[in-house]
């Protein structure tokens, strides 16, 4: 049975808002040497710059190679504070943290960093809040206040690993190794930012991040134009589809962009990409308690997924404010697993780091108060990470 469910309308034109204030990160490296150019100083200041922000230097006082009579004007001019921390909240023994940003125009986004035996990896935003709409994810129903900005993308990612580099997550210092938009927002309906924030992320030190393409998800609710354009450009970063059904009927509920582009055409779109890249993606789908996680649903999905350069993840549902519906209890998350792999259909489920600090899946939304304001990344003024195992079951 499929439920019946309030739902919001979709929302695919970002709200017009204030520019955040002109940042290096949002510049070509032609159009940053042009600037500094402008300010009166060589352009390969430009560079310099980008060589500090990169690597998480912010004072300018520590920016020694530059004149000190120009550093203040420098930073000034063109890096910004785009993101001020409002708060870190920490769980699992301080090796996860969330941040919640509070942004130039007053809307409030998070972040959560996560440290794991041998690799760190951030889930980031690429919007304040959503439009997409899936009644079951508290930044879904939040509603869309704005598309970020590649450098406000792109600061999470920095200062994630600025935080890991200066040790401030337990374990010591260390190195921010994977990168997932999986925070707030769908990342493809923001697409010419998060492409950027992706050449920065890929690009090497000092213009960038320098991570792996294999390092980097991108994950989507399924806008199929959006898969196909990023399959045009060539890129192999890592694709994750959040499908959390396999049938139109009830997907039409869960994820109304299915309205918009059916479980087949999301699925051709994710089997051209892996076609071009030679990698598998991933199928994200969070188990709730008698609403998708029928064994009839797990028959279904590993039909459709069998044979196919793709992997499933499974999301036991992660509670969040005022829901009534649950994570499927173990027994059933077994029985569809089980069922995946006797399709042939390599099947892991997710850690759920963070849930008591609502920085887990589908729980980002800032649900408290911030100096009296409600900070569901709304403005004051006048809007996972790899897999691992369920007990002895996870696939490598």
């Amino acid at each position: 049975m499929v439920p019946v469910m309030s739902a919001l309308p979709l929302v695919f034109d970002a709200p017009r808002r204030g520019k955040p204030p002109r940042h290096l990160a949002d510049l070509t490296r032609d159009e940053a040497r042009a600037a500094v150019a402008e300010l009166g100083q060589p352009p390969f200041r430009a560079d310099q710059l980008a060589r500090h922000y990169y690597g998480g230097v912010t004072d300018p006082a520590q920016m020694t190679d530059l004149p000190a009579a120009a550093r203040e004007a420098l930073v000034g001019e063109l890096l910004p504070g785009l993101l001020t921390p409002v708060r870190h909240q920490e769980a699992d023994g301080g090796r996860t943290r969330k941040t919640l940003w509070r942004l130039h125009d007053g809307a409030l986004v998070e972040s959560v960093l996560m440290r794991y035996p041998g690799r760190a990896t951030v889930c980031i935003s690429s919007q304040a809040g959503c439009g997409m709409a899936c009644p079951f994810c508290a930044t879904g129903q939040q509603g869309l206040t704005r598309n970020l900005s590649a450098a406000e993308i792109i600061g999470q990612a920095v200062a994630a690993a600025a935080a890991m580099a200066n040790g401030e997550v337990a374990g010591g210092p260390g190195r921010l190794s994977n990168v997932v938009f999986m925070g707030m927002g769908e990342p493809l309906a923001n697409y010419p930012r998060v492409r950027k924030t992706l050449d920065a992320l890929l690009t090497p030190a000092p213009h960038g991040l320098g991570l792996g393409q294999r390092s980097v998800t991108v994950s989507t609710v399924g806008l199929a134009p959006a898969i196909r354009r990023l399959t045009d450009e060539g890129l192999n970063v890592t694709l994750a589809v959040s499908l959390h059904a396999p049938d139109d009927e009830l997907r039409d509920t869960l994820v109304p962009i299915n309205t918009r582009w059916k479980v087949a055409e999301v699925i051709d779109a994710a089997d051209a990409y892996a076609r071009r890249t030679g990698r598998r993606y991933s199928v994200e789908y969070a188990l709730i308690r008698d609403v998708n996680d029928q064994p009839f649903r797990a028959d279904l999905l590993g039909r459709l997924l069998a044979g196919k350069l793709a992997h499933v993840n499974l999301i036991p549902l992660n509670p969040t404010p005022g829901s009534k519906w649950d994570a499927s209890p173990l027994p059933a998350q077994r029985e569809f697993v089980a069922r995946l792999r006797a399709a042939g259909v390599p099947t892991t489920v997710r850690d759920t780091r963070g849930q008591d600090i609502d920085g887990a899946c589908g729980q980002l939304a800032a649900a408290d108060q911030v100096d009296g304001v409600p900070s569901v990344a709304v403005a004051p003024t006048p809007s996972m990470e790899p897999t691992v195992e369920l007990g002895a079951e996870g696939d490598e």
